[in-house]
């Protein structure tokens, strides 16, 4: 890539786009296939994000290629009300991957328009409007979904919507809830949470919205158990669970979706991201019986693109690929392949102060004292930013309250070969980062002079969906 190219494209950049409080890449990505990326030199980029979380498939699928092609040039887009076959179609296969009695859908384009979607079909149909949402959650930044957001985002924006709660979130590795032996203690932790809220509501619980693994939050797995008796809790305050599967849907986890895990199903499911491998597609599905009450509260969800051909044809192969191909199987055996991998670097760095995750979505948390567990946000950046001078782009979540925390979620394509390269580009950069920047031992003075030093020489971005 030219200097003048270079110079030419900030330039412009700079000039016509508006920021939006997410700071630009410094990579310029010219092209994109399978598990790689490309930039303006023909550099080879092994993408570790999955695009923003989302192409599941990886970038390029040649069947989600033919796919869009055969839509563009003889079904793209309709009257809203105009229902054809490939949304049919997606339906149908959703009604018979979901357990009973989640059957109905419709289709939208985003995650923040589904939760926003599912949150006014919950105060519709229950007639209430307080919704519940973890500390660390992150469903979108739309109205609806941005109130029900804590992670990031609610600062300066005037009031959230009326009855909006918040409950702890199970961050194990930082949680003061503590049994005797020093393991979390979640059952109090859950007690405390329900006691706040039962506290603060007016008597109009709608709702509980959660992630079954909080992403933004920082890849925070619920332990086994949690959320088994979550729907229970929710359902003594006749409450709905509305699971927002954005990021962990379509076989990222090992099964088609996380909640199965658990052994529960919820009221309302929210897919995004990854049912649309990268294209704008979104659902919403729930029971027969919601959709009564729905409907008989004259709830109205209208949008240009519902229900669209194209993209609902695109869901439908993704699904289809997913199953017939047993990428669910692939994702859980490459993520203990991930997983092993990222332990084996927790034993050789200090750094490292947790790995956690399900299947091909792994949180690598870095901290920057072993003793206190300070966060390690400026350290995660570095080696983020070294990192994808290596060759390897992957995510780094900095938000308050907690450290610099990798989300890895590479495609379910992702081969052992590229697992293996992911891990060791990582070793590499962490490696380099702490040469660079030496453990800080009682209080230090100069650590804070060697770390600015790091970041002068890194870049990084950090993204928070």
């Amino acid at each position: 890539m030219s200097k003048d190219f270079s110079t030419t494209f900030w330039s412009k950049a700079d000039k016509y786009l508006m920021t939006t409080g997410v700071p630009y890449s410094p990579i310029i990505i010219k092209r994109a296939k399978g598990t790689k990326l490309y930039d303006a030199d023909n550099r080879q980029i092994l993408d570790f994000t999955s695009g923003q979380m989302s192409s599941i498939l990886g970038h390029s699928h040649p069947e989600i290629v033919e796919v869009v092609k055969d839509s563009v040039s003889n079904l793209d887009h309709l009257l809203s009300n105009m229902i054809t076959q490939p949304v049919v179609d997606l339906a149908e296969r959703l009604a018979r991957l979901l357990p009973a009695p989640l059957e109905k859908s419709f289709f939208l384009n985003t995650g923040s328009e589904s939760t926003e979607a599912a949150i006014k079909m919950a105060k519709y149909h229950t007639g209430r409007f307080e919704i519940i949402a973890f500390s660390a959650s992150y469903h979108g930044l739309t109205q609806g979904a941005g109130s029900a957001t804590f992670s990031a985002g609610r600062k300066n924006g005037g009031p959230a919507m009326p009855g909006q709660l918040t409950f702890p979130a199970p961050y194990a590795y930082r949680s003061p809830f503590r049994k005797p032996d020093g393991s979390y203690d979640w059952e109090t932790e859950m007690d405390f949470g329900w006691s706040l809220v039962d506290t603060q509501s007016v008597g109009s619980l709608a709702a509980f919205i959660m992630e079954p693994i909080l992403s933004t939050g920082g890849i925070l797995e619920p332990p086994q158990g949690y959320l088994k008796r979550m729907s229970v809790e929710c359902k003594k305050r006749g409450m709905l669970l509305i699971m927002d599967e954005a990021q962990t849907g379509v076989g990222r986890t090992g099964q088609m979706f996380a909640f199965q895990h658990h052994d529960i199903v919820p009221d309302i499911l929210c897919l995004s991201k990854t049912l649309g491998c990268g294209l704008p597609l979104a659902s919403v599905s729930t029971t027969t019986e919601i959709e009564k009450g729905c409907k008989d509260a004259h709830f109205l969800w209208l949008t240009t693109h519902l229900n669209d051909p194209l993209t609902a044809a695109v869901g439908n192969k993704v699904l289809e690929i997913v199953e017939r191909d047993h990428y669910c199987h692939r994702a859980a055996e490459r993520g203990e392949q991930l997983r092993g991998g990222l332990l084996g670097l927790q034993k050789r760095y200090w750094c490292i102060g947790d790995v956690r995750g399900r299947g091909l979505l792994q949180g690598l948390e870095i901290i920057s004292d072993p003793k206190t567990k300070a966060p390690g946000i400026d350290l995660g950046q570095a080696i983020s930013a070294r990192a994808m001078a290596c060759g390897l782009s992957c995510n780094i979540v900095s938000l308050p309250g907690m450290g610099g925390v990798f989300r890895l979620a590479p495609p379910v394509t992702v081969s052992a070969e590229e697992v293996e390269e992911g891990v060791r580009i990582l070793d590499e950069a962490i490696a380099h980062v702490l040469k660079q920047e030496p453990r800080s031992v009682n209080g230090d003075r100069h650590a804070d002079e060697r770390r600015e030093h790091v970041l002068q020489q890194h870049s990084s971005v950090v993204a928070v969906a």
